[in-house]
């Protein structure tokens, strides 16, 4: 079935943005799928195009009536308010049952990850099969399809919301919610009582006190001068509050070779005393390198100095000097019972280890270790009250846990204790010695800003119990919010810890599912920073799910060096060997009528003499391929957010290639190369304009294409070479990304002479000099001339030296009918500078011959600028086209308001 893309990727987009009540919020988990494209695919799969009936909708005519019909439900069923909006989530049921009448499938995930697919099937009236091997995603997965369906429609439990409230009025998981809440704000209450002290308030100097909201270190090494020998403070910045108009910094001094800190308001003069090539002594000015301050850690000889208290004032943070009580309170002993275990060294994801944070306790201050300690205990005793309660509100004292399938009292006391015990976990997020001060929003940043466990040199400690970032009542109140807003199930999900590559004993079932992206990102080694505080709390409930010490890792089907040996070729084989025995049970398991849908967005380009492939899309189509699986299509779905940190100012992708299979018929034919060749370029030709006009962002072009190429390859038994072997996947990907550089070039060769100059004088030289006989051969052959070129702004030329004139130096005019390359230079400077606006004003000075052909021109410059590894240009074509549909829909805007007020304007002069 076909998808209005543009409308799922718009509620994709907004998916990424809830901050309230998304299900994301109860535990974080990596490269989560948005809901909304989980559930617009498992929608899509289950409901018949209208082609599939030509008893029913017998012309194209009719079949694109109905085909707009079901659009019109799939685009109200992705939008985020609508998530439990009984009518529509009734409406698209209706159209499932419709397709698959009563025989509706159970869905597998076996890679459930984050959960956002076993979720949204569960939504849409599926039992769901949530696998993984990994248990804090197996647990998130209980908490979203397992536990909830087993107490909806419960009123809460805590005699407070007993007293206060109707029990008639909860509804799904909202008195589950309000439990958790209470429990929570319990732990909390009772947590104060006991290690409050630890956390004092602040004299100021009129004599009153404030309340803290953070603490701000610098770890601190010896300088190795040794006419020195002052303790050095590791801080990449000395500013502390960049906000404009409360400016803040910390200006240093020195007593005996220690650092005292004062802080001044204004900004700093001065940079930091470390950045990416090491640190400088500021006493004596020393170079110190990374190699010195690794041996010193590793020997545990780097310390840490408070440089700053950030507190509540009446007008906003207030930033004071460190004094010694607030020092000596933050001094103390670890607590007794502490998580252990050690950190893995994944270069560029996990590098704390390297610097002597090799064990997770060290992650953290001994005050935080005793708060997170002081609140996982209190996970345990929050259960039993709970239970308690639950039996004084008349819940069954059964004695079967959850494990067990309970329901009664005590499964339900453990039910509390699984969120309460996610609540410990987000806590650790925010309170670790590597959770950073952000400067300019003057909050403190969590561990995971991006997909690792990053190095942090001066650390912010949060206070848990005050209501801002960090703080427990903050946490405990995104928790809330996200059990609330759960749907309502029709089934219990299933939740269990599962190889992928082993035989689960189901059968024709639905498979969707994410799996891992190749090296992308190394969900054990991360997830261990939470698993170990989750086994603290939840270790009794769930016995044989955290039965280890750490979360299980040789099995996890990543393509990690640093787990074979440091060698690429043997993680290179481990994954391709587990993901194609993961595909041949994801066979046995689907369903012949309902095609498997595969989630993929993986970006690694190697070349050789034949072209260019990629790894890591080469193993995926070879597992599913020799599977028995035939790609019928694809559906490329924007994810990720532009934003984010892997992707700020990069060439990153922004899409998930959804792959839909089916199994390829037993009696399919092998054909020749040449065949293949000619059906390939046909099915090219037809796909590529449809993907631009989808507006596939140019990032994902390539990725996206994949689909309708592989589409040809994987529906035959094989293609045969002249030789008689077989064409490998790899050689296949080569020849779909030569057809589509053909695409792109082809479509240049009716570009006005100017352009098509400028165009491959970019190809070859980017912005910069070139020799002018180089460039006169080059004119020339476009049927134009330097001259020519440079008397219409596009090229500079003195002195034999010829060069493309930047962007940003180019005319802001805008020629109507101009040359195409200028127009889309401006346009993009237009995007830079001015954002949608702008682009869009500039876009209406333009005549129809530019604006049909300007988007085309910008994929292919995106092109050229990726291969070419210029990725600041790339960045900004790229932008360009992400927001052509609202750049095209604010010029008709402009055009219509233009319109009315000339109609207006002629109205009073008529009169």
């Amino acid at each position: 079935m076909a998808l209005p893309l543009d409308k799922i990727n718009e509620a994709n987009v907004r998916d990424k943005n809830i901050h309230f009540g998304h299900p994301s919020n109860l535990h974080l988990w990596w490269a989560r799928r948005p809901l909304a494209s989980a559930r617009a695919v498992i929608w899509a799969s289950l409901v018949d195009d209208p082609s599939a009936h030509p008893e029913l909708f017998p012309t194209e005519v009719e079949q694109a009536k109905e085909r707009e019909r079901l659009f019109r439900i799939l685009e109200q069923l992705v939008v985020w308010e609508n998530s439990n909006n009984e009518q529509v989530l009734e409406e698209a049921k209706a159209e499932i049952k419709k397709s698959m009448g009563d025989d509706i499938p159970e869905l597998l995930d076996p890679f459930a990850g984050g959960g956002a697919i076993p979720l949204e099937g569960e939504r849409l009236g599926l039992k769901s099969h949530a696998y993984d091997l990994n248990p804090v995603a197996v647990m998130i997965n209980k908490a979203m399809i397992e536990i909830p369906p087993r107490y909806q429609g419960l009123p809460p439990v805590n005699p407070d919301s007993r007293d206060t409230k109707n029990m008639g009025e909860w509804d799904r998981s909202q008195g589950l919610a309000e439990d958790v809440k209470h429990y929570g704000q319990w732990m909390k209450e009772e947590a104060f009582k006991r290690i409050g002290h630890l956390y004092p308030k602040v004299k100021l100097d009129n004599g009153e006190e404030a309340t803290p909201i953070a603490w701000i270190w610098a770890r601190t090494v010896k300088c190795p001068n040794p006419a020195c020998g002052a303790e050095v403070p590791l801080m990449k910045t000395l500013d502390l509050s960049t906000k404009k108009g409360k400016e803040v910094y910390v200006e240093l001094e020195y007593h005996g070779g220690k650092p005292e800190f004062h802080v001044i308001s204004g900004k700093s003069d001065s940079a930091g005393t470390v950045n990416r090539k090491g640190a400088t002594c500021p006493h004596c000015g020393q170079a110190i390198d990374f190699g010195y301050i690794r041996d010193k850690s590793r020997n545990e000889e780097i310390t840490s100095s408070m440089v700053a208290v950030v507190a509540e004032g009446k007008k906003g943070r207030l930033y004071l000097n460190p004094d010694s009580y607030q020092i000596n309170t933050a001094t103390l002993e670890k607590p007794e019972d502490y998580p252990r275990g050690e950190l893995a060294y994944y270069p560029g994801h996990l590098n704390t280890k390297i610097y002597g944070l090799d064990e997770f306790h060290k992650l953290f201050t001994n005050r935080q270790l005793t708060a997170l300690t002081t609140f996982s205990d209190l996970v345990q005793e929050a259960q039993k009250k709970a239970e308690q309660d639950a039996i004084t509100a008349g819940l069954p004292d059964d004695g079967i846990g959850l494990s067990e399938g309970g329901t009664g009292a005590k499964a339900y006391g453990e039910a509390v204790a699984v969120y309460l015990a996610f609540l410990v976990d987000k806590l650790a997020d925010y309170h670790s010695n590597l959770c950073s001060w952000h400067s300019s929003m003057q909050s403190i940043r969590n561990v995971f800003g991006r997909q690792a466990i990053p190095m942090v040199w001066d650390y912010a400690e949060a206070n848990p119990f005050r209501n801002s970032a960090g703080s427990l009542e903050n946490m405990l109140n995104w928790l809330f919010k996200a059990i609330e807003k759960l749907p309502k199930e029709d089934r219990v999900g299933e939740a269990s810890q599962f190889n992928a590559e082993e035989d689960c004993g189901l059968r024709n079932v639905m498979v969707s599912t994410d799996p891992p992206y190749y090296d992308n990102i190394g969900y054990a080694d991360l997830s261990d920073f939470f698993y170990v505080w989750m086994r603290r709390s939840l270790k009794k409930i769930y016995p044989d799910l955290f039965r280890t010490m750490l979360v299980p890792k040789a099995e996890e089907l990543i393509a990690t060096p640093y787990r074979h040996h440091n060698s690429k070729e043997e993680a290179k084989v481990f994954f391709e060997e587990g993901m194609s025995r993961t595909c041949e049970q994801i066979f046995k398991y689907a369903r012949e009528d309902v095609p498997v849908t595969i989630y993929y967005a993986y970006k690694q380009s190697d070349a050789d003499v034949n072209g260019t492939a990629s790894s890591g899309w080469e193993t995926m189509l070879n597992a599913i391929i020799h599977a028995g699986f035939s790609i019928t299509g694809t559906w490329p779905m924007r994810t990720e957010m532009s934003n984010r940190q892997v992707a700020s100012g990069t060439n990153a992708l922004a899409s998930s290639i959804v792959l839909v299979c089916r199994k390829r018929q037993e009696e399919a034919p092998e054909i020749q190369r040449r065949q293949f060749m000619m059906e390939l370029r046909r099915t090219m030709r037809n796909a590529l304009p449809k993907l631009q006009e989808s507006n596939i962002a140019p990032v994902d072009m390539a990725q996206s294409a994949i689909g309708p190429g592989m589409a040809v390859f994987s529906k035959y038994k094989g293609i045969l070479e002249s030789d008689g072997t077989k064409m490998s996947v790899r050689t296949a990907l080569q020849l779909i990304n030569k057809e589509i550089d053909a695409f792109f070039n082809e479509q240049g060769e009716d570009y006005d002479a100017v352009t098509r100059f400028c165009v491959d004088l970019y190809s070859q030289y980017g912005f910069n000099d070139v020799k002018f006989g180089e460039a006169d051969t080059l004119a020339r052959a476009k049927n134009t001339s330097v001259g020519y070129v440079e008397s219409q702004g596009d090229v500079d030329s003195a002195k034999g030296i010829v060069h493309l004139v930047d962007r940003k130096d180019l005319t802001k005019e805008v020629d109507p009918s101009g040359n195409l390359w200028r127009f889309a230079q401006q346009l993009t400077r237009a995007m830079a500078d001015e954002g949608i606006e702008g682009a869009a004003t500039l876009y209406n000075k333009a005549l129809p011959a530019l604006q049909d052909k300007v988007r085309d021109l910008v994929y292919r410059l995106f092109s050229i600028a990726d291969q070419k590894g210029w990725n600041n240009e790339a960045f900004a074509y790229n932008t360009l086209i992400q927001s052509w549909p609202d750049i095209v829909d604010r010029a008709a805007r402009m055009k219509t308001a233009v319109a009315a007020e000339k109609l207006f304007d002629d109205a009073l002069m008529a009169k």
